[in-house]
């Protein structure tokens, strides 16, 4: 009876792994203080043979090339996809540092332009062969990316050499680098007792950077214009914008949301405005639980989501996503907001820390990292819309294999993707170690509500993923080299 079992849970893990779709589909994510980007052959993955090991990894790509005394350099933090699937954007959010050494904030940005053919192409493996050039991001701390047709939207969150101080969206122009404008969001308010600086909205020269009236002492004896760190109660001036992403109105007009972890709310900008060059094309803001981090939209461009991580002035964490109206929000309505979901847990005292939330391809379900509580939850939208206790459907515990010395550590889950036929959702997570590739990607099948294939050794700290399929028209050079 006990072989018969065994038979029959093989059965079953081979037929979810033979459930494969007609192209070949990849996970890239970023290894972040590992500054590569991990290429994962998807079906690889899928087989019992692999699973808790990092065979699957077909490649890893440096997003920088390396210093002249041969340190790799880069902080991949984000990575979006292009529209025809054959160039990843990835964001290094303090552009081409040493991980090992730079220890603070508020690096300058870059964007990393990468050919993905060459991500998937063993035998580039540990090179900067995929990397075609860098773009510079427009400011300090970059992390939210959006692509239009011919611009990147860029969300800078901090200042420079300081993680507060970041109220800047570029738009850089995708085939020159160029920066082709700004919007500067207003300041919020700061802490009881705390100014917020004399900054103008628009920024106009020589006016200098911002100065508080009362700069600020950090814990390292240094005085700083803006808090080095947090969490520090002087936070609440700067928005610090985190994720970005895009929500189409009915007015059929595109809206720019922004994810401020600064100011503990979302902001709304009109991208029409703001493409016409106006630097204060930001409509209102939406306050939410706490500071929010990752942020997306649903497929139909309706709805957005925001998930509240943490606050940035006193050490506390969140356990809710908002869900927004694009429509209520484009109009200013103070009920954009529309509905706050707990995840990850069934106490509201318990902090998870929500990180990067996604939606499945037909917009039904939303699925949300939480970092604290090592689980993973599934949110009905229309449950939740409806205000139903009970619109987290799945919560789906995500563990971590022992490592070298026999410990096992938390899962510790940040990023998020599903695959094109939704049949999947990919995990990205791991804590910060001493970089050493200690990062994990798990695969959950949305319709089991079960993991069913966990990937090591990917990355340090990873954060964003993307998932891509690559056709049979690939290079004859490329199918011979795969397994």
């Amino acid at each position: 009876m006990k072989l018969r079992r065994v038979l029959l849970a093989g059965a079953v893990l081979l037929t979810l792994a033979q459930e494969a779709v007609a192209e070949d589909t990849f996970i890239l994510a970023t290894g972040r203080r590992d500054p590569r980007i991990y290429a994962i052959d998807l079906q690889k993955a899928l087989r019992p043979e692999n699973n808790n090991t990092p065979n699957a990894i077909v490649s890893r790509s440096k997003v920088a090339l390396d210093r002249l005394d041969g340190r790799p350099l880069g902080d991949p933090a984000n990575i979006v996809v292009s529209e025809d699937g054959r160039t990843a954007y990835v964001v290094n959010h303090h552009g081409a540092i040493d991980n090992a050494e730079f220890l603070q904030h508020g690096g300058r940005g870059n964007i990393a332009v990468m050919n993905i053919g060459k991500m998937i192409d063993r035998r580039h493996d540990n090179t900067a062969a995929a990397l075609d050039l860098h773009f510079d991001s427009g400011s300090f701390g970059s992390v939210g990316l959006v692509l239009l047709r011919d611009m990147f939207i860029v969300g800078n969150a901090e200042s420079h050499l300081t993680e507060d101080g970041g109220n800047r969206i570029s738009f850089v122009d995708r085939r020159t680098g160029s920066l082709r404008g700004q919007v500067e969001l207003a300041l919020g308010r700061g802490a009881a007792g705390s100014p917020c600086p004399a900054f103008p909205v628009p920024f106009a020269s020589p006016s200098g950077p911002p100065a508080f009236d009362t700069p600020f002492p950090q814990a390292n004896g240094t005085v700083s214009p803006v808090p080095l760190l947090s969490p520090f109660p002087a936070w609440g001036c700067f928005p610090d914008s985190n994720g970005v992403t895009l929500g189409h109105g009915s007015d059929n007009k595109r809206y720019l949301f922004t994810a401020n972890g600064g100011t503990d709310d979302v902001s709304v900008i009109d991208l029409e405005a703001a493409l016409a060059g106006s630097k204060t094309a930001e409509i209102m803001r939406i306050p939410t639980q706490i500071g929010p981090w990752g942020i997306t939209t649903s497929p139909d461009r309706r709805w957005v989501v925001a998930a509240n991580r943490e606050s940035q002035r006193v050490a506390f964490e969140g356990n809710t996503i908002s869900i927004i109206d694009v429509d209520r929000a484009r109009v200013a309505d103070s009920g954009a907001e529309v509905k706050r979901v707990l995840v990850g847990t069934s106490d509201p005292a318990v902090q998870t820390r929500p990180f990067i939330p996604s939606f499945t391809p037909n917009g039904k379900e939303i699925v949300v990292p939480n970092f604290r509580a090592n689980n993973v939850s599934i949110v009905d939208l229309a449950r939740a819309l409806a205000g139903d206790p009970g619109a987290e459907v799945a919560r789906i515990p995500l563990v971590r294999s022992r490592d070298a010395d026999g410990v096992v550590r938390p899962a510790r889950p940040k990023g998020s993707a599903v695959t094109s036929d939704g049949r999947y959702a990919v995990i990205s997570g791991g804590p910060r170690t001493t970089f050493e590739p200690s990062g994990t990607v798990w695969i959950i099948h949305l319709r089991t509500r079960k993991v069913v294939a966990t990937v090591t050794q990917v990355g340090n700290d990873p954060y964003g993923l993307a998932v891509v399929d690559v056709g049979h028209d690939r290079d004859h050079e490329h199918e011979h080299d795969r397994d």
